[in-house]
Parts: C-alpha cells; sequence; structure tokens
C-alpha cells in the first residue's frame, strides 16, 4: 500500500497521440479520455508523484466501473501524469486525527481497484512512465500487460517503514518471477530496473522513454479492434488457472470456448478467413 518518498524520480518525456474521436473527462485526480475504442486513463497527481488518497482510489474506481459498463470501450491503457506512475499510498493521508486506517484504505480504496482490473473483460495495458512503488508497483503488475520507460524503477517500499506488501503484490509477484525473487525484492525493497523487470517476466516489455506511450497505446488499440470478447474469457480463463488443477482449468477451457464458438466475431473470423478478407470484430 505505501510509497516510499525518498526515491529518486526518473524523467519521463512524454509523446503525444495524433488520434482522433477524442472523448476526454477530467477531475483532480484522474484524467480519462476515450481515444477510439480505448480508454485512457492516467492518475493526475503529479506533484505527489500520483500517490493515492480517498479522492483518486475512488475516482479510479468510477472510470474503470466505466469501462466495465461502456460497450464503445474495448480496452484500457492505464498510465500517470508527470514524473511518477504511483508511489502508492499518501502518507500524509494516513496521519492526522480524522486519518483513515489502514483497513478502511485497503478494503475502501486499494482492493477494489485490483478487483475491477482483474475481472474487467476487456484487455488493461499499463504504460509505467516513472517510478512505480509500493501499491503503484502491485497495481501495475495486475495489469494484463505491462509495459514500461526504461529509466524507471519498481520498488517493493513496504519494508522501509514496517508493513507488508499489499494490493495483490504477494499474490501476483510470485507468480510471476518465483518466490525467493519475490521474497528477495519485498524485504529488501530494493529497487528494479525496468530493463530487469522485462528479462526476469515480471513486465511485459522495458521501452525507451520517449517511445513509451506510443508503444503501449498502440497494443491498446490493436487489441481494441480485436474479438474483444473471446480476450475477455481467455483472462477469466487466465484468472482460474491460478488456482485450478489440470482437470479443473481443461473444464474452464472447454466452457469459455464453447461460448467464444458462440459470438459474432468468431463467425466472422472464419468467414473473413475463408474468403481471404480482413475480419471486422465488434466485441460482440
Amino acid at each position: 500500500m505505501l510509497g516510499y518518498f525518498t526515491v529518486d524520480i526518473p524523467i519521463f518525456v512524454q509523446t503525444k497521440l495524433f488520434l482522433t474521436n477524442i472523448t476526454t473527462f477530467m477531475s483532480n485526480t484522474i484524467e480519462f479520455a476515450l481515444i477510439g475504442n480505448v480508454a485512457k486513463i492516467a492518475l493526475n497527481r503529479p506533484k505527489v508523484y500520483n500517490s493515492f488518497n480517498r479522492e483518486m482510489a475512488l475516482a479510479l474506481q468510477a472510470r474503470l466501473e466505466e469501462c466495465k459498463t461502456n460497450t464503445e470501450i474495448r480496452a484500457v491503457y492505464l498510465t500517470g501524469n508527470g514524473k511518477a506512475f504511483c508511489a502508492g499510498q499518501d502518507l500524509g493521508e494516513i496521519v492526522g486525527e480524522n486519518a483513515p486506517d489502514l483497513t478502511k484504505i485497503l478494503t475502501e480504496h486499494l482492493n477494489p481497484i485490483v478487483r475491477l482490473i482483474r475481472n474487467l473483460d476487456k484487455p488493461v495495458i499499463c504504460a509505467v512512465n516513472g517510478v512505480a512503488a509500493g501499491a503503484g508497483a502491485n497495481m501495475a503488475l495486475a495489469c494484463d500487460i505491462t509495459f514500461a520507460a526504461e529509466s524507471v524503477s519498481f520498488i517493493q517500499a513496504f519494508s522501509k517503514i514496517g508493513l507488508i506488501p499489499d494490493m495483490s503484490g504477494t499474490f501476483t509477484l510470485p507468480r510471476l518471477i518465483g518466490m525467493q525473487r519475490a521474497a528477495a525484492l519485498m524485504m529488501t525493497g530494493d529497487k528494479l530496473s525496468a530493463s530487469e523487470a522485462e528479462k526476469i517476466g515480471m513486465i511485459y516489455k522495458a521501452v525507451p522513454n520517449e517511445e513509451l506511450e506510443n508503444v503501449a497505446f498502440a497494443l491498446a488499440e490493436k487489441l481494441s479492434k480485436m474479438p474483444t470478447a473471446a480476450l475477455g474469457m481467455t483472462k477469466r480463463a487466465l484468472n482460474a488457472s491460478l488456482s485450478n488443477s489440470l482437470e479443473e482449468q481443461l473444464d474452464v477451457e472447454n466452457t469459455y470456448q464453447t461460448a467464444a464458438s458462440k459470438t459474432e466475431d468468431y463467425a466472422e473470423g472464419v468467414a473473413s478467413f475463408l474468403e481471404k478478407r480482413k475480419p471486422i470484430f465488434k466485441g460482440k
């Protein structure tokens, strides 16, 4: 949950997306834009390295809920504004006379975000534009496909202030990189570079800073034009695989493959293959 504010924040040089059909929404804490069929969500508390307070956490939940219900949205692109992706929980919020306790922060602010990301039947692409610490690092790992700028560091900062990793970190990280590496990163709180994160399978790709937004958004845009009903079922099957036996997982595949074979996108995919043309998928 908690970030650590003595880290060096690398500078990220943002590129511009020259796209049309853009609908935008701006709050104090979350920037939201519908670009074609991709929902771009940017954490927007750059002065505090996009650390979570209640307002931003609830605003992010609301935007993810909209992504779930809005049929125009077929993929999600998550990033941060400014020099950081997310430095975890804003420490300033948890001190003071009326400060929420950690149980409230986890149950009302942070855990619902992980559930929304993992249960969203649409691909969530994360572009880590700057340091990702504490809950910020673990939120990035909860996404389906994660890119990071080469200058980025990931930090499991919890041990530095006497807490344990949260926001699904203890679930996700050992499954990505193995128990030994996960334990070392979580117990030491050492930084891990983006290139090393890619090397050990923690993220999908590390890319040059100036290419991050274009490269990551291009994948989100590509996926938004694919048979997203099947992509959502793939995501559900992957979620189930984390706790299933082989026999149970074969049954899961049977269920979702049967469902996928009844979609309009499957019919279009087969027809376009036989007719030797490019398919036009609608996510139905």
